[in-house]
């Protein structure tokens, strides 16, 4: 495999970024479709970041945007570590470009267990990477892609969290949550291994932490806060779900 680092477009929810990124990276970039994205890639160098664009500001700026990060090294399911979250942000307006998460597992041969759910009430203090930003703008406009219609907080949110069966083995990316045309009932669009689009009942989640894992939900007494449709744990003054918008 060539060593070779090539300048590519890297998607992110709220935009994309220009950087020179490896085989190696763009492998874990390439879902089976044309496009590349970040959230599998993680963190880049921001030397490696030519340019950005930014949707909410539907500009383009020279150099990267600002790379946050923190290493929780967070046990979020039994055998399963979250080692790092993080987010590229607009240095203009702090909107979200895109976001990531890295997880290992410490025992390559144990099966991962149940998920935790997270803690809303629990917040940490990102450690930011020092960038320069240059307020250059591009002298062209790019292209505005069509937006799909629905809601941005509820699809943003679950989006690129990594799809896990119950054998601890990786089956897509989360794309959304929608309603099957034939049942009406909710389901989980993922992004398969093979870049193809597929659907899960939401029936067959087991728990939604920082990863989704699949599998027979258990049953359990009603956690204060704890979303009926979707099992987000949310703030207990919280009077819908901040995952899928249901009413608590």
């Amino acid at each position: 495999m060539s060593s070779e680092l090539r300048l590519k477009k890297l998607r992110g929810s709220g935009g994309y970024v220009m950087a020179t990124v490896s085989d190696e990276q763009q492998m874990k970039g390439n879902l089976g479709g044309p496009d590349l994205f970040l959230a599998p890639i993680g963190r880049l160098d921001a030397k490696t970041i030519t340019k950005y664009f930014c949707n909410t500001c539907e500009k383009e700026f020279e150099g990267s945007p600002k790379i946050e990060f923190e290493n929780p090294n967070e046990e979020v399911a039994e055998n399963l570590i979250l080692a790092e979250r993080g987010q590229y942000i607009c240095n203009s307006c702090n909107a979200s470009i895109a976001e990531y998460r890295e997880f290992k597992k410490p025992n390559e041969e144990k099966e991962v267990g149940s998920a935790k759910p997270l803690d809303a009430n629990i917040t940490t203090t990102p450690t930011v990477e020092a960038t320069t930003a240059p307020t250059v703008e591009a002298t062209t406009a790019p292209t505005v892609e069509a937006t799909q219609p629905g809601s941005t907080a509820s699809v943003s949110s679950i989006e690129g969290r990594m799809v896990i069966d119950e054998n601890a083995n990786k089956v897509g990316t989360a794309k959304q949550v929608g309603i099957d045309g034939n049942t009406q009932s909710m389901v989980l669009v993922i992004v398969k291994n093979d870049g193809t689009e597929g659907s899960i009942a939401w029936a067959s989640i087991k728990k939604v932490g920082e990863v989704i894992l699949l599998g027979k939900p258990e049953e359990s007494t009603v956690q204060p806060g704890k979303c009926t449709e979707c099992g987000f744990v949310n703030k207990d003054s919280s009077k819908f779900c901040e995952e899928c918008g249901t009413k608590i």
